[in-house]
C-alpha cells in the first residue's frame, strides 16, 4: 500500500491558506474609540446608579454620536488610558483623518458619524482614511485654537488685574505703616507730656507740704 508524499497534504493546505482572502478588520484607532465609549459607558451607568456622578464621554441618547462632556478629564483620565498621549486636540486631529466625522454642535465636542453608532460595531470596517491634504485644517480645530488664544488673552487680563490689585496693597500697606508711626510717635509724645503734668504735681505738693 502506497503511502504517497506526505508532503503532498501540507502544500494543498498551504496553497488553500494563501488563496483565502484575509479578513478586513477596523482601523485600531476606530477600535480604540468604540472600545473607550462602550466602557465609559459602562462605568457612567454604574457610578449615576451609586452617586450619578459627572459624564466624562458618552453616546448620546440615540446613540448616532458621541459627546466629550469634560475635556479637562477627558484629556487626563481617559486617553491615556486607550492612546499613547493625553492631548484631546491630537485626538481630535486623528478623528479627523477619517470619512464622515464631523462637530455637530458650536457648544460642546459632539460628533457624528453615519457608521460610527452605539450597537454597530461592525460598520467600523466601512469607515476609510481621507485622501492626506498638506492644507486641510477642520474648522472645529480652528475654532479650538481660536478658543485656546481667547482662553490665554483672559488669562493675561486677569494676571494684570492680579497686578494692579497687588500694587495697590502694596501703597495701601505703606500708607498704614505709615500712620502706624506716626501713631506711635503722638504716643510718646503724650506720655512725654503726661509724665512731665504729673512730675510738676509732685513739685507742686512737695512745696505746700
Amino acid at each position: 500500500m502506497s503511502l504517497g508524499d506526505p508532503n503532498q497534504g501540507m502544500s494543498k493546505s498551504t496553497t488553500n491558506s494563501c488563496l483565502s482572502p484575509r479578513t478586513k478588520g477596523p482601523a485600531p484607532f476606530l477600535s480604540k474609540t468604540y472600545a473607550l465609549l462602550e466602557e465609559c459607558e459602562y462605568e457612567e451607568e454604574g457610578a449615576e446608579t451609586a452617586d450619578n456622578s459627572k459624564k466624562i464621554v458618552s453616546w448620546n441618547a440615540e446613540g448616532t454620536r458621541f459627546v466629550v462632556w469634560s475635556p479637562a478629564e477627558f484629556s487626563e483620565l481617559t486617553l491615556p488610558r486607550y492612546f499613547k498621549h493625553n492631548n484631546l486636540s491630537s485626538f481630535i486631529r486623528q478623528l479627523n483623518t477619517y470619512q464622515g466625522f464631523k462637530k455637530t454642535s458650536s457648544k460642546r465636542w459632539e460628533f457624528e458619524n453615519e457608521k460610527f453608532r452605539r450597537g454597530c460595531k461592525h460598520m467600523l470596517v466601512e469607515i476609510t482614511r481621507k485622501k492626506t491634504e498638506a492644507s486641510a485644517f477642520p474648522a472645529f480645530l480652528k475654532a479650538s485654537h481660536e478658543d485656546q488664544i481667547n482662553t490665554s488673552v483672559e488669562e493675561n487680563s486677569n494676571r494684570q488685574t492680579l497686578m494692579e490689585e497687588n500694587e495697590n496693597l502694596r501703597r495701601e500697606k505703606v500708607e498704614l505703616q505709615t500712620q502706624i508711626a506716626q501713631f506711635k510717635a503722638l504716643e510718646i509724645k503724650l506720655l512725654d507730656c503726661l509724665a512731665q503734668h504729673m512730675g510738676n504735681t509732685n513739685h507742686k505738693e512737695r512745696r505746700l507740704c
